[in-house]
């Protein structure tokens, strides 16, 4: 009898679908050189299942890039006496340097505040600020700050309804990449959801690194940093010498 209930249990039980991303990338790596203006990073997927198109909510595509995270302190200036002074700071323990969200949809139509909340996506969890002197009034607007000036420097970029899903198994998009970007690994984070919950997810990395001279200078003021500031002195002086003779030779014509 008991045998018998727990096969009805089972022949119950609701069925749990298997869908897993197969992803593709235009490109695994940045090269970042003395004219670099930016890139594109094309993302594309399709997703892989074991069993027939479920039925129920529609599949919808979450698609986070993260730069390098770094540890950063935030200022609030304020006017006293007639200047600017820095009146507060908290120290951010850490921020991605760069950050950009897309989605097939409304983000609150795709993913659950739980599901936010377990896999940290949203622009504003993504930043990790344990906490503030006591003597900070409202220290949740500095980490506002933070998010609102890189939003202005193309750092960090909410996009929806930019990822392109067909027939809830291919899908694509692109993401732009500024050019203040810094070296580093470049977590990327495809998240499958379905009624706001997520049913599978994949990670990769994309490479971002200098070349050229653009290698060799940062790596001489890293490594050689004496050397480095005399070469920049020098170079200095020889455009100022430079333009000066120009700009003699116009005045003599």
């Amino acid at each position: 009898m008991r045998f018998s209930l727990a096969l009805i249990c089972l022949l119950m039980a609701p069925v749990a679908w298997a869908e897993n991303v197969v992803l593709g990338l235009s490109q695994k790596s940045v090269s970042i050189t003395t004219n670099f203006d930016g890139s594109e990073i094309l993302i594309f997927g399709a997703v892989k299942r074991d069993t027939a198109l479920p039925e129920g909510p529609p599949l919808e595509v979450v698609i986070a890039v993260a730069g390098p995270q770094q540890p950063l302190t935030v200022r609030r200036k304020d006017r006293r006496f007639g200047i600017w002074i820095n009146t507060a700071e908290v120290e951010v323990d850490s921020a991605p340097a760069f950050y950009a969200i897309a989605t097939s949809a409304p983000f609150k139509d795709v993913l659950s505040d739980t599901e936010d909340l377990r896999h940290r996506i949203s622009i504003p969890r993504a930043i990790r600020s344990v906490g503030a002197p006591m003597d900070v009034k409202n220290s949740a607007s500095f980490s506002k700050a933070v998010i609102r000036i890189r939003e202005e420097n193309g750092l960090y970029q909410l996009r929806e309804n930019s990822v392109e899903v067909t027939e809830e198994t291919l899908f694509k998009t692109s993401i732009a990449m500024p050019a203040n970007l810094i070296e580093g690994d470049y977590r990327t984070r495809i998240f499958l959801t379905r009624g706001g919950e997520v049913v599978s997810d994949y990670e990769t990395v994309i490479e971002v690194k200098k070349v050229g001279l653009e290698r060799f200078l940062f790596n001489l003021s890293r490594q050689q940093p004496l050397v480095y500031g005399l070469l920049s002195l020098a170079i200095a002086i020889f455009a100022g010498w430079g333009a000066s003779a120009v700009f003699r030779v116009f005045q003599r014509n």
